[in-house]
């Protein structure tokens, strides 16, 4: 891990194990810890937002034992300092990344101030609320946002993050298996794949190098293979959590989606996330016993009314034209939210294979993918 790495862990782990770095909605730091934390770069001075609500959310909500989740950002070695685990690039965002050193729960900075604001300001309400009522819902389990409670001079210049999210990791458990059963571990996040990517659709690809488009959209190239029941129920789950994604407003989440071969199970005893159980969290067997399935939705953090968004639309928008009629369509960032919640359902239902008594493809739930008009009435 390097210093940069390390003084960024060193600022999380202040903040979560003092007490004092808990600040509610209207409470600020004093004038002089202000001036102290502006000239930070790399160590910044940062809070726990809502520290009451995210911990009745954990210990309430999804049952996560608090002892439990304190100690999960300790060292397992009483004689290695305690550090976060430093994580390889997950994303096309720009984020850092890093796990608890017992790999429960992952860290992801958010260093674009929409992507803040959105969420801290406008998303929360409605997920709490959201997840109070549906304490299976596939939505990633964000058990802490901290922040920095006064500007700084590293978070303007983004060399560190002024903000963090702690969510659940899925892959906790992949680490407890032999290295070869690690290597068949598969991850793959998801997204529709017809929308409008520049670095894949302009020149044929040719503009952007191979490691940039490799980030930029997985493909699964298989099917999920289910029963009826196992399918209806996720689809309703989805169909529920999309709903308030697109009331507020949100595009551009993915479908983050785990599977590893069913014989590892068989052979290995796979820890499961903490928490309360949800089966697309503790896994879901395939239809034809080949796999285990976990899943959830993430990154809901870019809204379509954002400025960004809006300039992005514009920009489009100018590209469409200049190419004489040869409409690309829109991107996923500046589609509107009900028509990415259509391509995204519709995504899940066309992945998903159910097979009958007789062991062959039952075929899709629907005779039609489902319509704006059908989703917007929905629960």
């Amino acid at each position: 891990m390097g210093t940069r790495q390390r003084l960024i862990s060193k600022s999380i782990l202040r903040a979560i194990f003092s007490p004092k770095k808990a600040y509610g909605t209207d409470d600020r730091p004093s004038l002089l810890a202000r001036i102290l934390a502006f000239f930070a770069v790399f160590n910044l001075t940062l809070a726990r937002y809502r520290a009451a609500l995210f911990r009745r959310l954990r210990n309430e909500i999804w049952e996560i034992d608090e002892e439990e989740y304190k100690e999960s950002f300790r060292s397992t070695s009483r004689n290695k300092r305690t550090d976060l685990v430093a994580v390889g690039d997950l994303g096309y965002s720009g984020s850092t990344f890093f796990t608890t050193p017992n790999s429960k729960f992952l860290l992801k900075s958010l260093p674009r101030h929409f992507e803040q604001s959105f969420f801290r300001d406008r998303l929360l309400d409605p997920y709490v609320e959201h997840m109070e009522l549906n304490p299976g819902s596939l939505l990633v389990r964000i058990t802490d946002l901290l922040y920095s409670p006064a500007p700084t001079i590293g978070a303007a210049l983004g060399t560190a993050p002024g903000h963090h999210i702690v969510m659940e990791n899925i892959l906790y458990g992949k680490s407890d298996c032999s290295k070869d059963n690690q290597e068949q571990w598969e991850t793959y996040d998801l997204k529709p794949n017809d929308y409008f990517y520049p670095e894949r659709d302009v020149a044929g690809g040719r503009l952007a190098p191979e490691s940039v488009k490799e980030r930029l959209i997985d493909e699964f190239p298989d099917k999920v293979r289910l029963t009826i029941d196992q399918k209806e129920d996720l689809v309703a789950q989805i169909t529920k959590d999309t709903k308030i994604l697109q009331e507020n407003n949100a595009v551009d989440y993915s479908l983050f989606l785990v599977r590893y071969p069913a014989s590892i199970v068989s052979t290995h005893n796979v820890p499961v996330p903490p928490g309360k159980d949800a089966p697309w969290r503790t896994g879901i067997t395939s239809n034809d016993g080949k796999w285990v399935y976990r899943a959830i939705l993430l990154d809901f953090f870019w809204a379509k009314d954002a400025v960004q968004a809006m300039a992005m639309t514009g920009l489009v928008n100018t590209f469409n034209f200049l190419k004489w009629g040869r409409n690309h369509g829109p991107m996923s960032i500046t589609t509107t939210s009900d028509e990415y919640r259509t391509r995204f359902l519709r995504m899940v239902d066309d992945m998903i294979e159910v097979n009958d008594s007789a062991g062959q493809p039952a075929g899709r739930l629907r005779s039609q993918p489902p319509s704006t008009g059908d989703l917007i009435g929905e629960v």
